[in-house]
Formats: structure tokens, C-alpha cells, sequence
């Protein structure tokens, strides 16, 4: 964290979430509380509920939850600092540069040139396209319209080798338009990283330029290049189109190939197209789609080297739990052919029936066989067993097994022995969840539903925290994260600090929406208010026997592990009392 927390605190205090929330989505008040639909997930009944006494947001939908910074984090997709900043901004306060580490704020000087270098350089590849007849004529017999050149930012990079690098020196020095990547500076001189090909210019969620695509006009090789990888650009996590995309409230994204894809099937209606650029499909390419929808429709292309981009794909998004589907292009190859030769209302329709990803992969698996053959058919039917038999979840294996035997016409009963003896004739011993599905619903491990009461009481009742902290230590918790917790909850006790602060400290971590919920939950919701005494003591005594419990399990030393039995014996006599 770069600013100190009370200055954090202060912005946070200003910003009442209620405000600021309504400037962004529609909510009504109802009781205590107001109420609207989600922006985080499509949803027709509203769950999203926003606290001004709390000053907290929870959606019971898809559990989405935090303080004033939280949202705007989220809803702008923001980094804390930049949150921070938009929301000192809108109530006039101005940031201290002296709260920024020296070294951050180099890094942030020079970022911020190198966006204004290549704004500069996309306003160039613009201005020529409009000057060039033959670009222009390119890209019209491609089908894009005026206005979606300007929509995109289209451009064309000149013939001559230097004409970016001279446009830009009569502003910037050599130095920083070498990290720029936009130009390459030898001792021979400078020359132009792109010239005479079309340019797209790739923006980030904020609409910030921060690289570009160029493509030849004829049949020179390489067709595409890209950027290179700057301080501002990283393939890996980006995304074409998902400055466009990320706005369009679908609960899926259509995931492409390439630029002209994105471009055409945004120029027809379908603005959640999105598509890697120049590089496979990563996990944090997966990761960053994962904020913004629950499903993805692949759109790659039909020829062998799409199908495989298209299985490597599934895999990712299958480990980021996002459902995946596969659109038929076919006749077509990509997207931008298919657009151009059907209309909007038949691709819609090959969306809403686009094949679900494990059913796709059988299919694929079966077009390796002749199954006029018997022994190629039992052998079809054996490794569609063998995949059949990854899914861990019971209910979810014979769900699929039903589909394929019916799809594919295969007896349902042999099928599922078959299944069954690749696994050993053993049903699964743990319903852990499955790597073709998203989240499931599992009941809570009761230590650590302890250890969440006990937390959310002393985020609630502060004067549970003292009373509490004379019995637990941060050993009792077995979670990583409600340890942490713990030990921050009795730290700011102990400073006499606010406990809301605790928030923002975890809003660039994976656990953000976990630890806001626990300040958003009450535990009205969990038990009932009048019994919070007897329910602290009652927890509080369960986890001190699990910890016992433990440490008798692993002890050898006789005289520890009489300590412990006379521990437990106290325990159980005199249970625990809190005043």
C-alpha cells in the first residue's frame, strides 16, 4: 500500500457507498438497506445489496462484496491506486506525491509517457490511413465501415521505414522511444518497428493504447507482427476487445483468433468478441475473463490448427471454472468469413447452439475411428470411457455418460461399467469438484465455520475481542487466511485502530471478496443476536478441543502429552465463560 492508512480511511469516509454506488447502477432503498441488480452477473431479481450503515456491498448472487474502494475496483477494474485516486478526485482531494515510494513513482512517471508516445503514435497511423486511398479501399472490401475505423482507431503505418521515428522526435528523445518498442535504435540509425501495413491499436480496459497490430496488405510474410513487450505491454494479459467487450453485460464472451474476428463481429452487434494477441491462450488470460463472465464461447478457427488452439483452450478455462462451449464455424473459417457471408441472426443462432466443450471433444474423438469396424468401435467406445471416467463427481460423471450414450447411441448400462472398471469398480471416495464444471456447493467444514462466527462476532462486537483473545491464539485456526485475519483483528485492537481498514489490505488478493464478506455478513444472518454470547463460547470451546485434539495425535513426549489430557480434562469440566 502506498498511501498511509489514514489518509485511505479519510477518502474511504467520504465516499459514502451509497452515493457513489447509485452513480453507476440503479438502486432503490428497501428498509435499512438498498437493493438493485447485480453489475457484477446477469440476474432478473435483485441481490445486490449495498449498506450505508456498514458502508459495504454484498450481492447474494454470485457473492461479490466490499467498501466504497472494493466497487470501484471492480466495477472499473481498477488497481487499489487507481480507485484510490478516482475517488479523492471526486471529492476534491488531492493524493500526496510524497506518499509514493520514489521508486514507484519513477516507474509510474515513465508509464505514463510511454501511454502519451503511443496515443501520439495512434493518432499518426490514423491520420495517414485517411490520407491513403489503397488502405482505406483495404479495408473497405474487407467490409469495415467508416465508422468502425474510427470506433477501432484503425490506422496505416507509411512506406517509408523512419516516418513514425520522425514524427515522434520532434517531441521525445531517443532514450525513451527506445522503450517505447514502437521504434529500433542502432548505431546505423533508427527505423520504424512497423511500416506499410494496416495498425491496429490495442487498448487497455481504460482505453489507453498500449501497443499495436500490423498487418501486410498482400501476401508478404510475416502477415501479422505485434508490439513487443514494454512496461506497458504484456501479451499474456491482454486482450483485444475487451475494453469493448468487458462493457457489454453478457454473461459470456465470444473468445476469437485474431483482430479481423473481433472487428467484424463487433461491426455486426456482438460486442463481447475478445482474442489473444499474437500468442496462445494463457491462465491469466483465463483469470482476467473470470472477472467479467462465467462462460465462454470459443470462436476459433475451423482449420486443424483452430482445433487445436480450441483443446488447448478448454483445458485453461476449465482450470479457471469458466463453462466452455464451441461454436461451429463451419463452412467458414473464421468469424470475419462467416460474417461476411451469413447474417447476425445466423450466427446468434450457432451462438445459442454451441456445443458444449466435453461433448465437442468426443466428437472430435470419434471422427479417429471407422465405426463400421467393430474392433475401431469398441476401441472409440473405451477412450470415451477413459475420459468419461475423469469427471470425480459422481452425479456429474453419469449425467455426461447419459449424454454421450445418447448422443452417440451407445448402450447405457455397458457404457457405465465400463466407466466404472477404467476406475477400478470403485465409486469416488471425495466429491471434489470437477474440472468440466464450475463451483459446487459444499456444506462448510464445522472448524472452520467456528473459526468464521468467531471472526464475524469480533468484527461486529469489538468488545468480543479482548474476551475472546484470552482463550484463542492464532494457532487455534487451522485456515491460512482466518489466521491472518485473527492476528490483524487483535493487532488493531491492540492500537485501538478501526477494523475497516483491514479491507483495502487484501483488495488486490485473490481473498478480497472473501474477507469483505466477512465485514458485510451480520450475524443476524447466521444466529441469532441474543445467544452471541453462548454462540462465542460454544465455538470457542469446539475449537480449543480440535486443537487438543490435534496436538495429542502427534505428541511423544509423555510429559507434553499429560499436559494436554489434563487440559482437555479442564475443558470438558469447566467449559468456557466468557464476561
Amino acid at each position: 500500500m502506498y498511501y498511509k492508512e489514514e489518509l485511505v480511511e479519510e477518502v474511504r469516509e467520504r465516499n459514502d457507498i451509497v452515493d457513489v454506488i447509485s452513480s453507476y447502477i440503479r438502486i432503490q432503498k428497501r428498509g435499512n438497506n438498498y437493493v438493485g441488480l447485480c453489475p457484477f452477473h446477469n440476474e432478473k431479481t435483485p441481490s445486490f445489496v449495498v449498506s450505508g450503515t456498514k458502508q459495504l456491498y454484498t450481492c447474494f448472487g454470485c457473492g461479490a462484496s466490499g467498501n466504497v474502494i472494493g466497487f470501484v475496483m471492480k466495477y472499473e477494474n481498477y488497481s487499489f491506486q487507481e480507485a484510490l485516486k478516482s475517488l479523492a478526485q471526486r471529492v476534491g482531494m488531492e493524493l500526496p506525491e510524497s506518499d509514493y515510494d520514489k521508486e514507484e513513482k519513477k516507474n509510474r512517471d515513465l508509464k505514463q509517457r510511454l501511454l502519451e508516445i503511443h496515443k501520439e503514435a495512434a493518432k499518426f497511423y490514423y491520420h495517414n490511413l485517411l490520407k491513403d486511398e489503397t488502405a482505406r479501399n483495404y479495408l473497405y472490401k474487407r467490409g469495415i465501415s467508416d465508422a468502425t475505423i474510427r470506433q477501432f482507431g484503425l490506422g496505416f503505418s507509411p512506406k517509408a521505414s523512419d516516418s513514425l521515428y520522425k514524427h515522434l522526435k520532434k517531441t521525445y528523445d531517443d532514450e525513451i522511444l527506445k522503450l517505447s518498442a514502437l521504434v529500433i535504435i542502432e548505431e546505423r540509425g533508427a527505423k520504424d518497428r512497423f511500416w506499410n501495413r494496416i495498425m491496429y491499436p490495442i487498448l487497455d480496459i481504460h482505453n489507453k493504447v498500449i501497443g499495436f497490430g500490423g498487418r501486410v496488405m498482400g501476401d508478404a510474410l510475416p502477415k501479422y507482427i505485434n508490439s513487443s513487450e514494454s512496461m506497458i505491454f504484456d501479451k499474456s494479459r491482454q486482450l483485444y476487445g475487451l475494453n469493448f467487450a468487458r462493457n457489454s453485460r453478457q454473461d459470456h464472451v465470444l473468445l476469437c483468433e485474431g483482430y479481423m474476428d473481433v472487428i467484424s463481429l463487433y461491426q455486426a452487434g456482438f460486442t463481447n468478441a475478445v482474442a489473444a494477441l499474437g500468442t496462445a491462450f494463457t491462465p491469466e488470460h483465463a483469470n482476467i475473463l473470470k472477472r467479467y463472465v462465467k462462460r465462454v464461447v470459443l470462436c476459433m478457427d475451423s482449420d486443424s490448427a483452430g482445433i487445436n488452439a480450441s483443446k488447448r483452450t478448454i483445458g485453461i478455462l476449465r482450470e479457471a471454472d469458466i463453462a466452455v462451449q464451441v461454436l461451429n464455424m463451419k463452412p467458414y473459417k473464421d468469424p470475419d468469413e462467416f460474417i461476411k457471408n451469413k447474417s447476425k441472426e445466423e450466427f446468434e443462432n450457432r451462438i445459442k447452439n454451441a456445443k458444449n466443450a466435453f461433448m465437442w471433444e468426443i466428437e472430435l474423438l470419434k471422427d479417429n475411428f471407422k465405426l463400421e469396424d467393430p474392433q475401431q468401435k469398441t476401441e472409440f467406445y473405451e477412450e470415451t470411457a477413459k475420459k468419461l471416467s475423469e469427471f470425480v463427481s459422481g452425479l456429474e460423471r453419469d449425467n455426461y455418460i447419459q449424454a454421450v450414450c445418447k448422443e452417440h447411441m451407445i448402450n447405457y448400462e455397458e457404457m457405465k461399467a465400463l466407466v466404472l472398471s477404467i476406475m477400478g469398480g470403485i465409486a469416488v471416495k471425495k466429491e471434489k469438484k470437477s474440472i468440466y464444471s464450475g463451483n459446487k456447493r459444499k456444506k462448510e467444514d464445522p472448524v472452520l465455520k467456528c473459526q468464521r462466527l468467531l471472526l464475524i462476532i469480533m468484527i461486529e462486537d469489538t468488545s468480543y475481542i479482548e474476551r475472546i483473545r484470552k482463550y484463542l491464539s492464532a494457532d487455534d485456526f487451522s485456515d491460512e487466511l482466518y489466521k491472518e485475519l485473527l492476528l490483524r483483528i487483535y493487532e488493531k485492537s491492540a492500537l485501538k485502530l478501526p477494523l475497516d481498514g483491514i479491507i483495502d489490505e487484501y483488495a488486490d488478493t485473490i481473498n478480497y471478496d472473501k474477507v469483505s464478506s466477512l465485514f458485510a455478513a451480520s450475524l443476524s444472518d447466521e444466529i441469532n443476536l441474543s445467544e452471541k454470547k453462548k454462540i462465542a463460547e460454544e465455538n470457542i470451546l469446539k475449537l480449543r478441543q480440535a486443537r487438543l485434539d490435534e496436538l495429542s495425535k502427534h505428541s511423544t513426549d509423555i510429559v507434553q502429552l499429560q499436559k494436554i489430557i489434563h487440559e482437555q480434562s479442564k475443558l470438558k469440566k469447566e467449559g468456557i465463560s466468557i464476561e
